[in-house]
């Protein structure tokens, strides 16, 4: 997350003892975090006595598990399966996954608490095997124990799920599929983005293929084969192609509802019952709208 700094109660102020006030975590944990480079300052790591100045911009990272405690909270879940091992939801375009700093609420987290009967917890991921971002919509699987939280990660690790997602683009594909292997980091001058880069990155493979053109637009069916923050938002983008409507990777963004992307369906042999699981699920109305418009409907969107 990124916090710029505006009130200080002084003209400059220990960064350990401003951002233990100002996201309620203790003095010691911000701290650590900071030993750990966890925290920078103006994109540079910095101690716990440097003084921070207003206008400063601070960048933390929001994947550490934070001394809070998380919450129930009785928001309703679209539950496309559930056993006593697992669910499998569609989450809506707009709820974040699980907490982070400035929003410990109306999260996933919050929602499966509540759902599955547990009390608060200080850890912000309980059965949280694979994220989505917070306006992709669609399929998601949710371990409910631990063993069966280990074994849903480590086939995802081994490329064993198969998550397909639909996605709008800026502009007409002339190939009719294509892989995009191109490794991905955080972005260097937002530490909000991640990019395509050779510099502090991960490898990362999407594949795509198109289902429908429209005369500025494509429709494409995207297969991933990692799973790295923001994958196919930057790929895309790094194509030529971005999402529509997308905040971050898409200059022409025009409305409040997030990217034109959703995880439309997750294929897996359950690590328990070793049952054979597809589950699919159409997009969101505002996905399905901007298709009508186009000139296309939900039945033209069936893989090819």
């Amino acid at each position: 997350m990124n916090i710029e700094v505006v009130n200080l109660e002084e003209e400059s102020e220990r960064i350990d003892k401003y951002l233990s006030e100002e996201l309620n975590i203790s003095r010691s944990k911000i701290q650590k975090l900071l030993k750990e480079g966890k925290v920078l300052v103006n994109n540079s790591e910095v101690k716990a006595n440097f003084l921070v100045k207003a206008n400063d911009s601070i960048w933390i990272d929001d994947t550490l598990e934070y001394e809070i405690k998380i919450e129930p909270e009785n928001i309703p879940l679209d539950i496309l399966l559930e056993d006593d091992y697992l669910l499998v939801i569609n989450k809506k375009s707009g709820m974040v996954v699980h907490p982070a700093p400035g929003h410990y609420q109306k999260t996933l987290v919050n929602a499966l608490l509540y759902h599955l009967n547990q009390k608060e917890t200080n850890n912000i991921r309980p059965g949280i095997v694979h994220r989505l971002d917070k306006d992709t919509s669609g399929v998601m699987v949710v371990a409910k124990d631990e063993k069966t939280h280990e074994l849903l990660s480590n086939m995802i690790k081994n490329k064993q799920v198969k998550r397909k997602y639909l996605a709008i683009v800026e502009g007409v594909i002339p190939n009719e599929k294509g892989t995009i292997d191109v490794p991905i980091g955080r972005d260097q001058h937002n530490r909000q983005k991640m990019a395509a880069t050779d510099i502090n990155s991960k490898n990362a493979i999407t594949h795509f293929k198109v289902l429908k053109r429209y005369p500025k637009n494509t429709l494409i069916e995207c297969l991933l084969e990692t799973g790295r923050t923001h994958q196919i938002r930057v790929h895309m983008s790094y194509i030529g192609y971005p999402i529509v409507n997308d905040p971050l990777y898409n200059k022409k963004y025009a409305t409040p509802f997030g990217q034109m992307l959703h995880s439309t369906s997750i294929e897996f042999t359950h690590p328990i019952t070793k049952k054979e699981i597809k589950i699919e699920k159409e997009p969101p109305k505002e996905f399905i709208e901007l298709l009508n418009h186009l000139g296309g409907s939900i039945d033209n969107i069936n893989s090819k």
